[in-house]
C-alpha cells in the first residue's frame, strides 16, 4: 500500500518509489536483502536492453524517419488518407520502439505537414481575395499557375502566417483546418498506443505482465513473442480501423469520398503542397545508407528469430540444442544488440564513411547511444513490481486477497474480465500505466485462482486495457507530447479518448472470448495454475 500510494500520487519519482520494498521487506523480516535484490533484474531486463540497442541504431541512422515518410508518401495528402498513413507508420514503429519515442519522432514530421497546410491555406485565402477584385481574364490566368510555389510565394506565405497570428485569435485559416490538425495530432498518440500492444516488447506494461506471469506460473509455457503477436495483431488491426473511423467521424465528418479519394484530379493545391513538403523531407535523407541496411537486416533477423524460437505448431530452432529451456527471447535480443557494438558503421572495403566520425572502425552504436534511450527508471519500476509480487507470495497476502474475493465466484468469466478491464482502464487515466498494472496483477491473479478461472482470461485483457489511458494529457507521455503542440484542448482529448477507450475494451473482450480461447486454452483451469494454487494454500 505504501508503494502504491507513492506510485499513484507520484510524490517521488516512480523509480524511487519502486525501491521501497528493497528496504522495507528486509527491515520487517519478509524477505532477505539478497532475495529482494534478485527480483530487480530478470530475464525481461536483458530483453529490453537488447531491444534498446536496436532502437538506438534505428534512431541514430534515421531509419525510423525514412520508414515514416515513405509510408505517408504512399498514403497521399488527402486528409483522411493522410491521417491513416500517419497512423499506420506510427503503429509499425511503436511495435519496436517505445510509445514515447515513436510519438516524439513522428509528431515533428506531422507538424511540418500541418504547418504547410496552414501556410498554404492562408496563401489561398490571400489569392482568393485578390481574385475577387481582379478581372475574369486575370482570374483565368491565375488558375493556370503551377501548384509548385516559388520562393517568393513561400516568403509571402510566411508573412501571411505571421499576420494571421497577430490579427486573428486563431492560427488556422478555417475551422476545417483546425479539425484536421486535431485529428492528425490525436491519431498519432492513439496509434502509438495501439502499436505498443502488438509485441511483448512494445510497451513496458507488456514486459511487466510477461515477467510477473512467468515468475508466478513457471510451468506455464504459453506466453512468448509468437503467441502474444498472434493474439494481439488482429486486435491492433481492428482498433486501428475503428479508431480511424471514429476520429474521421468526430473531426472530419462522414464524407469519405472527399477526404480519402486517391484520384489526382480531386487533389487541391494545398494537398499538392503537403505532398511536396513530405517529398522534400524524404529527399533530404538521401539514398539509403549502409548502416540503415545493416539495421534493417538486424531488425528482420531479430523478428524472425523471435517467431521461430518456439512457434508451437512446429519445432523451433531451440530444439536443435540438447539442453531445453535455456534460451529465451532475451537471448536473441542481447546477442544481436551486442553485435551492433562490434560491427563497423563503415561499409567494408569502402573509402567513404557513413558518419562524421573519422574512426574507420566506429561501430554501429556506442554506449552513449544506448544510454540515451535506456529507460532505467522503467527497469527499476518493473523490478519493484517483481519484489512486491514476491513479498505477497511469501507472506501469504495473495492467498488472503483471493479469499476476500470469493463472493465474486457466481460471476461468469467474461463478466469478471470485463469488470477488471473497466477498472484498470479507469484507474490508469490518473496513474501511470506501469504502476497501475503492477498493483493490479497480483490481485487479479489471486482472484482468478480463487474463482477457478484461467488466469490468462483476466490478466491479458487487463494488461492491454491498462494502456488505454488516452483521455487526459497525464494519462501517458505520448498524450503529453501531442498536447504540447497546442492543436488540441483537454475537452478534445476527453471526447475522442472516451470513444477510443470504449473501442479498445470492446475489441479486447471480443478477442479474449473468440480467437483467444483456442490459442490459450481458456475453457479450463490449467494444471500450472492448479499447482500454483495448491502450493499457495499449503
Amino acid at each position: 500500500m505504501v508503494t502504491a500510494v507513492y506510485w499513484v500520487s507520484e510524490a517521488v519519482p516512480l523509480g524511487a518509489a519502486a525501491l521501497v520494498p528493497a528496504f522495507l521487506y528486509p527491515l520487517f523480516g519478509v524477505l532477505k536483502s539478497s532475495e529482494v535484490a534478485a527480483e530487480y533484474c530478470k530475464d525481461t531486463t536483458l530483453l529490453l536492453m537488447g531491444v534498446i540497442c536496436l532502437a538506438a541504431s534505428i534512431e541514430k541512422w534515421n531509419l525510423h524517419k525514412r520508414i515514416a515518410l515513405r509510408m505517408v508518401m504512399i498514403a497521399g495528402a488527402k486528409p483522411g488518407m493522410l491521417v491513416l498513413g500517419f497512423m499506420c507508420c506510427t503503429v509499425f514503429l511503436s511495435m519496436w520502439l517505445s510509445n514515447t519515442s515513436t510519438t516524439a519522432m513522428v509528431m515533428p514530421i506531422a507538424e511540418a505537414v500541418l504547418q504547410q497546410l496552414i501556410c498554404t491555406g492562408l496563401a489561398d485565402s490571400h489569392n482568393d481575395s485578390e481574385t475577387a477584385e481582379a478581372t475574369e481574364d486575370e482570374a483565368g490566368m491565375s488558375g493556370s499557375v503551377s501548384p509548385m510555389v516559388s520562393s517568393q510565394e513561400d516568403i509571402t506565405c510566411i508573412l501571411l502566417t505571421k499576420i494571421q497570428y497577430l490579427l486573428r485569435d486563431s492560427q488556422y485559416p478555417t475551422k476545417r483546418d483546425h479539425m484536421i490538425c486535431k485529428c492528425l495530432s490525436l491519431s498519432i498518440t492513439y496509434a502509438a498506443t495501439i502499436g505498443g500492444l502488438i509485441t511483448i516488447t512494445g510497451t513496458s506494461t507488456n514486459l511487466i505482465f510477461a515477467e510477473q506471469f512467468n515468475t508466478r506460473y513457471p510451468d506455464a509455457k504459453t506466453i512468448n513473442f509468437g503467441t502474444w503477436f498472434i493474439f494481439s495483431f488482429p486486435i491492433a488491426i481492428i482498433m486501428l480501423v475503428l479508431t480511424w473511423l471514429w476520429l474521421h467521424f468526430l473531426f472530419l465528418g462522414c464524407n469519405f469520398r472527399e477526404t480519402c479519394s486517391l484520384s489526382k484530379k480531386r487533389k487541391t493545391r494545398r494537398e499538392m503542397m503537403s505532398e511536396k513538403r513530405i517529398h522534400e523531407e524524404y529527399t533530404k535523407l538521401g539514398p539509403i545508407s549502409y548502416p540503415e541496411v545493416v539495421t534493417g537486416v538486424f531488425f528482420i533477423l531479430m523478428t524472425l528469430l523471435w517467431f521461430t524460437r518456439e512457434p508451437g505448431f512446429v519445432p523451433g530452432w531451440t530444439s536443435l540444442f540438447e539442453k531445453k529451456g535455456y534460451r529465451t527471447d532475451a537471448t536473441v535480443s542481447v546477442l544481436l544488440g551486442f553485435l551492433l557494438f562490434l560491427i563497423p558503421a563503415r561499409r567494408p572495403f569502402s573509402s567513404s564513411s557513413s558518419s562524421n566520425d573519422d574512426d574507420p572502425l566506429a561501430p554501429m552504436i556506442n554506449w552513449k547511444d544506448f544510454q540515451r534511450l535506456m529507460p532505467w527508471e522503467i527497469v527499476i519500476l518493473v523490478g519493484g513490481g517483481y519484489a512486491l509480487a514476491a513479498g505477497c507470495k511469501v507472506s501469504g497476502l495473495s492467498v488472503w486477497i483471493g479469499r476476500q474475493l470469493e463472493p465474486m465466484s457466481g460471476l461468469p468469466p467474461w463478466a469478471v474480465t470485463l469488470l477488471a478491464c473497466l477498472l484498470v482502464s479507469a484507474v490508469t487515466e490518473f496513474a501511470s500505466n506501469p504502476a497501475t498494472l503492477t498493483v493490479f496483477l497480483p490481485i487479479l491473479s489471486a482472484l482468478s485462482e480463487t474463482l477457478q478461472i484461467n488466469p490468462l482470461h483476466t490478466l491479458i485483457p487487463s494488461t492491454m486495457c491498462v494502456s488505454f489511458g488516452v483521455m487526459l494529457p497525464v494519462g501517458n507521455p505520448p498524450n503529453a507530447i501531442v498536447f504540447s503542440y497546442g492543436h488540441v484542448q483537454i475537452s478534445d482529448m476527453v471526447k475522442a479518448g472516451f470513444g477510443v477507450n470504449l473501442i479498445g475494451v470492446a475489441v479486447v473482450m471480443l478477442a479474449i472470448t473468440t480467437w483467444g480461447v483456442p490459442l490459450f486454452n481458456l475453457t479450463e483451469f490449467p494444471a500450472w495454475a492448479v499447482a500454483r494454487n495448491v502450493t499457495g494454500i499449503l
